[in-house]
């Protein structure tokens, strides 16, 4: 699982380089959240701009990060790419993310 982690304008900022999380790599995804949020201050944005495909074993390692993160550190969403808002939108977990339309640093959602 590649992840990639900054600072931006105090934010931490994780960047998945990858265009899915599903079954082979949720379990992956939140060992490595695990040791990159080790250092995160009140706020994680976790940048889905190069994902195009979350299922709900994905879904639910994202929710897992959300709640081992909680409630010392926020975390966000942004940049989703079409197919993943909107099964962020059907499983209603837009109204438990924040969702940016684009990354710190400029990144948005590439196009499929």
């Amino acid at each position: 699982m590649n992840l990639l982690s900054e600072l931006v304008d105090g934010t931490q900022v994780v960047r998945v380089e990858e265009e899915r999380i599903d079954a082979s790599v949720a379990i992956q995804f939140k060992d490595r959240m695990r040791d990159l949020s080790a250092q995160s201050g009140d706020r994680l944005i976790l940048d889905l701009g190069r994902v195009n495909f979350v299922d709900s074993s994905g879904l639910g390692a994202i929710v897992a990060v959300m709640k081992f993160l909680a409630p010392a550190c926020r975390l966000e969403l942004a940049a989703l790419t079409p197919m993943v808002g909107k099964v962020f939108h059907m499983t209603r977990m837009d109204s438990v993310f924040a969702i940016h339309p684009t990354a710190p640093g400029g990144r948005t959602a590439k196009a499929l």
